[in-house]
């Protein structure tokens, strides 16, 4: 009984202290200890979760520039310049002009039949056009001009001109002579051939193309004599030049005409005798005197 008490006393509700275990060392409480947090690493297993951006990066950085494959240095190298344009050639006649040089373009292009008047010496709109019909048909720059690649095509094609092509008569035939002219010093000028005969003493001396007023602003036909000699007039008028004036009735003279030489018949004066070809007229300005007649008539 009393063994029984005695265990009895050992496993009460109260914990006790065995006899005799004292100096044995408590038993040790296992306690969990924190296991330590590792970075997480891909699972096998098919429910794993995916790894994270951090985990992997998708691509490899992008590596340092070699040597090979460094930008280029600026080249120092001169641009190769473009080959230039030709000049034009160099233009010998344009309107305006005025020499012996043109009066033999207007013959050499008459030749050939790009001009069909009487050369004048003159380079106005008729000759342009002449000019520029040539360059055409020779597949030259139209420019109406003559250069000198225009002037030595047409010096191949041509011969030099005579003396009666350079310098003809008149362009129409000349009238038959009023009666009043075939005496004295005359100035013979017909309406009908439109020319004007320089003659003395009945016989033609020199002949030129003339043309006359508008209906408007008529010539007068009559008998006069020339009564004033101006070299260099200017018509105080019209403010437009008239060289080599010869007047006959009032402020109607013969005189050179730029427009005639230029343009033609296309025109008309304010009732003087235009002359076209300034070197004939010139001429017979130095030859005629005050008191010589002047016959104007059809």
């Amino acid at each position: 009984m009393s063994l029984v008490a005695l265990a009895a006393l050992a496993t009460g509700c109260e914990p006790g202290t065995a006899e005799g275990a004292q100096d044995a060392p408590p038993p040790v409480r296992a306690t969990r200890a924190a296991a330590p947090t590792a970075s997480p690493t891909p699972s096998s297993s098919p429910s794993a979760a995916p790894a994270t951006e951090d985990a992997k990066p998708r691509s490899a950085p992008p590596s340092a520039p070699s040597a090979s494959t460094a930008a280029p240095a600026p080249s120092t190298a001169r641009p190769v310049p473009e080959p230039s344009t030709p000049p034009p050639p160099r233009v010998l006649m344009r309107i305006g002009s005025e020499s012996d040089r043109v009066r033999e373009l207007q013959a050499r292009l008459r030749q050939i039949g790009h001009f069909g008047r009487t050369p004048t010496g003159y380079y106005g709109t008729v000759t342009a056009d002449a000019v520029r019909s040539f360059q055409a048909k020779r597949k030259l720059a139209v420019t109406g001009s003559t250069d000198a690649v225009t002037w030595q095509r047409l010096l191949a094609m041509t011969r030099v001109p005579t003396a009666d092509e350079l310098d003809p008569p008149t362009e129409r035939p000349v009238a038959a002579p009023d009666e009043r002219c075939l005496t004295g010093r005359v100035l013979c000028i017909s309406k009908k051939s439109r020319t004007l005969a320089w003659m003395i003493d009945g016989r033609v001396v020199s002949a030129m193309d003339v043309r006359f007023g508008s209906e408007y602003t008529p010539t007068r036909e009559g008998v006069f004599p020339v009564f004033w000699k101006s070299r260099d007039h200017v018509s105080t008028l019209y403010d437009t030049p008239m060289p080599y004036a010869l007047f006959f009735s009032g402020g109607q003279a013969v005189h050179y005409s730029a427009d005639f030489a230029a343009n033609g018949y296309g025109g008309a004066s304010h009732g003087c005798v235009n002359v076209r070809d300034k070197k004939k007229v010139a001429a017979l300005f130095d030859q005629v005197k005050n008191g010589d007649k002047v016959v104007v008539y059809w």
